[in-house]
Order: C-alpha cells, then structure tokens, then sequence
C-alpha cells in the first residue's frame, strides 16, 4: 500500500453549556501527521511543521477566507451542538 494519505478534520471544542468557549478547529494532515491547523480563536492557521508554517503565511493572507472560517465555526458548530445537547439532555 504505497501512496499518500492526506485528510483534514472539523471539531467542534466546548465544555459549557452557553457555547461561550466554543472552538472551532480545522486541521489538515499528511501522512497522519497534522501540519495546519486553524484555530478560531487564533483567528488564523497556524503551521505545525516548516511545511505547515509555509502554508500558513500563505493562507493567512486570505482575510475573506479567514473570515468566512471564523463564521462557519459559530454557525455550524453552535448549530450542531445546540441540537446534540438537547438530543443528549432529553435523554438523561
């Protein structure tokens, strides 16, 4: 099995029930070694390895895409969490 493995993730990081410290994490891998990583409350992407600090310069010019990270993560994060807690609280 030779190639490549390339594959980014989406979390949603909170512990309180008002979302009030809601993250919104981006992370992209290589390898299974994460070199990017957006973080929201950053504000921007954050190289984790030299690859991932080049990429970040690049990426962190984008102020519209930036922006547009920082919205998904309060409308889809807080969305999702606001209808998986109440499915969870209902339950208990």
């Amino acid at each position: 099995a030779d190639g490549y493995y390339q594959y980014q993730t989406d979390e949603c990081v909170y512990s309180t029930s008002d979302y009030r410290d809601m993250v919104y994490l981006r992370s992209l891998s290589f390898n299974k070694d994460v070199f990017l990583q957006f973080n929201s409350t950053v504000g921007k992407y954050v190289g984790l390895t030299e690859f991932g600090v080049m990429n970040a310069e690049r990426l962190n010019k984008d102020q519209a895409q930036l922006q547009a990270l920082k919205a998904e993560g309060d409308t889809v994060c807080r969305h999702n969490a606001q209808l998986s807690d109440s499915a969870v609280r209902d339950k208990a």
